[in-house]
């Protein structure tokens, strides 16, 4: 049974999910960490991913674009600053347009991503601090929530069928 995201805000100007995920550190770094798993996972309920290039270094990014049913897309940038495999990376997390050029409306997020592993299952601790409480509440108004909740569920369903591909076999995947 999939594991429900948990959602707080453990400061006035931060977002915090963390879930649990079937599937070791090993795979679920990868998952996080290339375009070829991404692609299957990223993005809410009815979204695809049709740009979704990664440079997984310090000082690289993952520039991604999600299109809804109706064309209209969203695009980001997510700026590596920290790496520590398979344990945590961190980055500048913004909005962009289709061209990569930072939003003005929209606020930028220094995120931390780490990945603990208990018995198999991976525990997936994301965090976003933001400048202001204002920047944060823009961001919880968005959806933020149901969105990452949504994106989380697809990345259980893309295990899954990964599991049930390969049956077995992880270090093709990873």
């Amino acid at each position: 049974m999939p594991s429900k995201t948990m959602f707080t805000t453990p400061s006035e100007n931060e977002i915090q999910f963390v879930r649990r995920f079937a599937a070791d550190r090993k795979t679920l770094w990868a998952i996080w960490t290339r375009a070829e798993h991404l692609r299957h996972w990223w993005g809410p309920d009815g979204f695809i991913l049709p740009v979704c290039e990664v440079d997984f270094r310090p000082g690289g990014a993952w520039f991604y674009c999600m299109q809804d049913p109706g064309g209209q897309r969203y695009c980001g940038k997510m700026t590596y600053t920290e790496i520590e495999v398979p344990h945590r990376f961190t980055a500048r997390d913004i909005f962009t347009d289709e061209d990569g050029k930072p939003s003005a409306e929209l606020p930028e997020a220094h995120s931390t991503f780490e990945f603990a592993e208990s018995n198999g299952e991976t525990v997936l601790t994301c965090g976003s601090r933001y400048e202001t409480q204002k920047e944060r509440d823009i961001i919880i108004e968005m959806g933020v929530e149901a969105g990452l909740s949504q994106c989380f569920d697809r990345l259980d369903q893309y295990l899954a069928a990964l599991v049930f591909q390969r049956q077995g076999d992880i270090r093709r995947f990873c």
